[in-house]
């Protein structure tokens, strides 16, 4: 099977366009999702607040993680400007709009839990996103290594590799799927379903990165991702089975 080779500004400028497409539909999402639930419009003060928390704490971690995958391009950055805006990681994005939203909400007093209200724009703008990144081809960083598995993909170098991208949308839409499902027995436990969609992606990018180019190998030969990974789930795992035990006593 063969994916569509642009060229590099034209990938790049097809990555964009689906990176944008990704957050207006999310953010579209997440509004009429407040709407339905009759709660504050986006730019009443407290939910403005978790708002520009999330997307600033997004942009950060963003950036963050790449540059903890990439460390090799650093040195360059020095003399490219261009390099330090570069790159993209979901991990980080993840990760950093959740550290974002909980700094907001302390500062905003808001003590209930805004997580669930994420799911169904992170598993849309996820599959947006993916298709970018599928069709940006070799130009992106999240092809996978080469297979001989019957649904490996030519991205324009004659080695067929793992669609990686489409991975990630499957694992998206399914774990969005099983929450979905069973939305009326986790609903009493507010939170607790955007913790579960957080932790299973940690592991599943964990589990997926392995089958990756490693552009840096730290210890083990992970990449930074993993790396990240594995420090979060270390951190937020136990939060969550907490209240996933609790909810098994119910």
């Amino acid at each position: 099977m063969s994916a569509p080779v642009f060229s590099a500004g034209t990938a790049q400028s097809l990555h964009l366009l689906f990176e944008w497409l990704a957050l207006a539909t999310g953010v579209q999402l997440y509004r009429w999702q407040r709407r339905r639930a009759r709660q504050p419009a986006m730019l009443q003060p407290g939910s403005f607040a978790v708002v520009v928390g999330c997307i600033l704490g997004a942009a950060i971690g963003n950036k963050l993680v790449f540059w903890i995958e990439m460390p090799h391009l650093w040195q360059s950055a020095a003399s490219d400007w261009r390099l330090i805006a570069s790159g993209q990681s979901i991990v980080g994005g993840l990760l950093g709009g959740l550290l974002g939203v909980e700094i907001a909400k302390k500062f905003a007093g808001i003590q209930r839990s805004t997580g669930d209200q994420f799911i169904l724009p992170l598993v849309a703008g996820t599959v947006i996103g993916r298709i970018g990144c599928f069709l940006a081809g070799l130009h992106d960083g999240t092809y996978g290594t080469p297979t001989a598995l019957p649904w490996g993909v030519d991205f324009g170098d004659g080695m067929p590799r793992h669609p990686t991208q489409v991975y990630d949308m499957l694992f998206a839409l399914a774990m969005g799927a099983l929450l979905w499902r069973y939305r009326a027995r986790l609903a009493p436990y507010e939170g607790l379903a955007f913790k579960l969609y957080l932790s299973a992606y940690l592991a599943w990018r964990l589990l997926v990165d392995g089958i990756k180019p490693v552009p840096y190998a730290y210890a083990f030969g992970w990449s930074g991702i993993q790396l990240v990974c594995v420090l979060a789930l270390a951190c937020y795992l136990p939060i969550v089975l907490r209240q996933t035990m609790e909810l098994k006593r119910t």
